[in-house]
């Protein structure tokens, strides 16, 4: 079952002068149920404004999107009691303890005082519930938004960017809370420019660039289609040896005090080949996978678009 789909969606916005800004531009997307799906890109390529449109909260200019397979601008209503959201930063009372502030979504919702502890444990928040929402962390906060997005138990969370702005700790819990509520077999689809973070958290993922997909799989597709992985070589005389490469037509990369070659188009042997034949001699040859941070910078080189 295909949870989200997205087809040739594109939303322009258009400012009092008729300047006309595409922030979305003819995307596909498809995101199968089940798991973590990482929305991956720099800020401003369009992220905030598809989940926007799958939540039905912007009319896109062309396209169209589904949720759990209703239309998200005709039919949304039919299945939003099954889907949670955050789009940008939470919004509480200050002066009302956390679990009050949930108290009063819950209300209008029907839900009883269980479930609003419940998802306050979920979260990691039990015995901080009765605490005001001016006195929470940042990382508080953004828990605090996840147990409202939760209070309905959901099939399916659309979270924007949940980690941004915390500190290394706070982006490790976030990290681990969604990576577990994905694993209870719920849909996850979590936007982040944080490319490190998505590697580390999800099970696909899709990169976005300029409003369009530019690749889209499992988590090792991508990296793959990103490229073969490089090979760290340690030798003496890294400057001579890089020479010696570039001059077999092996690009090799200075990094601190070893050379990276990227494996496309060559291998280990050739490499060591090469250098034996110059008499220089690696004691370490070591494959280092690329990240998605690599990837991305691979398939968006040479664009200087928008």
């Amino acid at each position: 079952m295909r949870v989200i789909e997205v087809e040739q969606l594109r939303k322009e916005y258009r400012s009092l002068t008729g300047r006309k800004t595409v922030a979305v531009a003819g995307l596909d997307l498809s995101v199968p149920e089940g798991g973590v799906f990482g929305f991956l890109g720099p800020n401003g390529s369009g992220k905030t404004t598809t989940i926007r449109c799958l939540l039905g909260l912007v009319r896109p200019s062309a396209g169209r999107s589904r949720v759990l397979g209703a239309d998200s601008q005709r039919h949304l209503g039919s299945v939003i009691s099954r889907v949670g959201a955050i789009v940008e930063t939470p919004a509480f009372y200050p002066n009302c303890s956390g679990r009050r502030n949930l108290g009063f979504l819950a209300s209008l919702r029907g839900i009883s005082d269980e479930r609003v502890d419940a998802v306050l444990e979920r979260v990691g928040l039990g015995d901080r519930g009765r605490d005001p929402f001016r006195a929470y962390s940042l990382g508080m906060k953004q828990r605090l938004g996840l147990a409202a997005a939760l209070l309905q138990d959901p099939d399916v969370l659309l979270l924007d960017e949940p980690a941004n702005g915390l500190d290394p700790a706070g982006i490790v819990e976030i990290r681990e809370l969604i990576r577990s509520l994905g694993e209870e077999g719920r849909t996850v689809f979590v936007s982040s420019h944080l490319l490190g973070e998505v590697q580390q958290m999800c099970d696909r993922v899709a990169i976005l660039n300029h409003g369009q997909c530019i690749a889209q799989g499992t988590v090792d597709e991508v990296l793959a289609s990103g490229g073969a992985a490089q090979l760290v070589v340690r030798v003496d005389e890294p400057e001579r040896a890089r020479e010696v490469l570039e001059r077999a037509g092996i690009p090799a990369t200075p990094e601190q005090e070893h050379l990276v070659v990227d494996l496309s188009g060559t291998d280990g042997a050739r490499v060591s080949r090469a250098l034996a034949e110059a008499g220089l001699y690696p004691h370490e040859l070591s494959p280092r996978q690329v990240d998605l941070e690599t990837v991305f910078l691979r398939l968006t080189e040479g664009d200087t678009s928008g």
